[in-house]
């Protein structure tokens, strides 16, 4: 099974038709649970028959091979069976983040060249006037059944070079960036994961990240090309996220690290909940503390634990196992994939043990859309992408992650990268999450401020996490500021938003 899926993957061209056609149709393949109410089953042929609806639908209403069509809403079926059909059409598939600003969606759709949108309900207001749309759940002219045209579609054929999608990645300042990618690019990354040993066509995954993202959507493409099923909620909360482990009994839980340390913070839900089900539990997108890590194995003693490791611009797959079948350590990102070109770049040295991460993919993007000065500065003389991302590699070849280059700040002349510092806080076993960012100092350039979330009926002060930081880190990078917080507040992405709590601390300092 494991040597099969890969080949028929490689047989693919176009990212839209993943419906395997050896496999029977009538296998359960998603599990929509709403906040409330029954969930709603989907069967792998009625997605196909969806996503061909669609395709249907778009060229009867005359929209041309390589247009660019939108979504913007939360994850369900109709999301999937958008994104599937547009792409089978010929034209590219844009999922918009609907928690961004109305004016940042206007920029998109207009940055973008938007012919048409699928949209939820709630995300009604948040469209231009003028723009063509087609609701979801919603009758009339406008509605997604009138849309619809079922019938049979023969899949329109895709060059290896030909755009699939774009995906939009916001950095901490700027407006987003649209980032191209291909079919060709996204089968590789899906042939990629399916190398290992597991039987992916019998797990149930569990998917609650949004789609927008490429964590959530490389999740769920990745289910229906090996014949899998998986649940689906249209948003994260912990609580649903526990109820739909008891419920649908996933095998196979998809997050990113936030998720399950909100998840880890409700340990009378979990108590309450069969978890027995969990065999392997992947986090990625943000980076993972080795005490989240502890945490997700108490809870899912039963599970395998891995880390995941990509980007937007160069694909989701990078790191895989060790070829000697060394055990990977708790935090390591992986062993480099063999067809991934991958360096560390430290000054003007590109095989270094710590450094810039350099990457080339067959998934590798083109180049931002309409920004090639931006596209330069991330692409080194040879054609390689530099990520912006710092990894460590030790003697045996597994990498790490240390930080981002556009989060690293100065104190008094040493280098800190927040990742690092987090990490230790959260080491203190009364620290349930951090997050910490520079705050402007005349004498020290900048210096850490840290925002801790307790563990549930600690009695931690600020300066017991002060004391910790100096007896387990380089005086530097103790924070000089400590702010409690309930909770982190989470960006559109279910990461920590550092954004907004940088404001914070500015405020705080001052």
């Amino acid at each position: 099974m494991a040597n099969e899926l890969p080949q028929k993957l490689q047989k693919l061209n176009n990212l839209g038709d993943l419906f395997n056609r050896d496999k029977d149709p009538d296998k359960i393949a998603l599990i929509e649970q709403a906040p409330e109410g029954p969930p709603r089953r989907f069967s792998h042929g009625e997605i196909n028959l969806a996503a061909a609806a669609v395709a249907r639908g778009l060229v009867a209403r005359g929209y041309q091979t390589g247009e660019r069509i939108a979504i913007l809403a939360a994850n369900s079926a109709e999301y999937l069976s958008a994104y599937l059909g547009t792409m089978r059409a010929g034209m590219v598939s844009v999922p918009v983040n609907f928690k961004f600003p109305r004016n940042t969606i206007h920029y998109i759709l207009e940055d973008a060249g938007i012919k048409l949108i699928f949209r939820d309900r709630e995300q009604r207001d948040k469209c231009p006037e003028g723009l063509p749309a087609v609701t979801f759940g919603e009758e009339g002219e406008e509605g997604w059944r009138k849309f619809l045209d079922p019938g049979e579609f023969e899949t329109r054929h895709a060059a290896p070079e030909d755009i699939a999608m774009f995906l939009y990645t916001s950095g901490s300042t700027g407006k987003p960036k649209g980032v191209p990618l291909s079919h060709s690019g996204q089968i590789w990354a899906m042939a990629a994961r399916a190398r290992g040993s597991a039987d992916f066509e019998a797990q149930r995954y569990l998917i609650a990240a949004p789609m927008y993202h490429m964590n959530a959507l490389f999740g769920a493409k990745f289910c229906l090309a090996m014949h899998a099923s998986m649940v689906l909620l249209p948003q994260f909360s912990a609580r649903a996220y526990i109820e739909a482990i008891g419920r649908h009994q996933p095998t196979w839980l998809t997050s990113v690290p936030t998720m399950l340390a909100l998840v880890a913070r409700e340990p009378e839900a979990l108590a309450a909940t069969d978890l027995s089900s969990v065999q392997v539990v992947t986090m990625g997108s943000a980076p993972v503390s080795q005490r989240l890590i502890d945490e997700v194995k108490q809870i899912f003693p039963a599970a395998r634990i891995a880390i995941n490791f990509g980007t937007t611009e160069c694909g989701p797959m990078n790191f895989g196992p060790h070829p000697d079948n060394l055990p990977r350590p708790d935090t390591a990102l992986g062993y480099p994939l063999p067809d991934v070109g991958l360096r560390l770049a430290d000054g003007g040295n590109r095989d270094a043990d710590q450094g810039v991460l350099e990457l080339l993919t067959p998934a590798n993007m083109p180049g931002y859309h309409n920004l090639p000065e931006k596209t330069a500065e991330v692409t080194t003389d040879d054609g390689w992408y530099i990520t912006g991302d710092v990894l460590r590699r030790d003697e045996n070849g597994f990498h790490y992650f240390v930080g981002r280059t556009d989060d690293m700040f100065v104190c008094s002349g040493e280098n800190i990268y927040p990742g690092e510092v987090e990490k230790m806080l959260e080491g203190h076993p009364d620290i349930q999450q951090a997050c910490v960012v520079p705050v402007p100092d005349e004498i020290r350039g900048h210096k850490p401020f840290a925002f801790v979330v307790p563990r549930n009926g600690t009695r931690l002060t600020e300066q017991m996490v002060k004391d910790y930081a100096l007896a387990n880190a380089p005086p530097y990078q103790h924070p000089r500021h400590v702010e409690f917080m309930t909770e982190l507040p989470l960006a559109g992405t279910n990461k920590v938003d550092r954004n907004i709590l940088t404001e914070r601390a500015l405020e705080l300092a001052a």
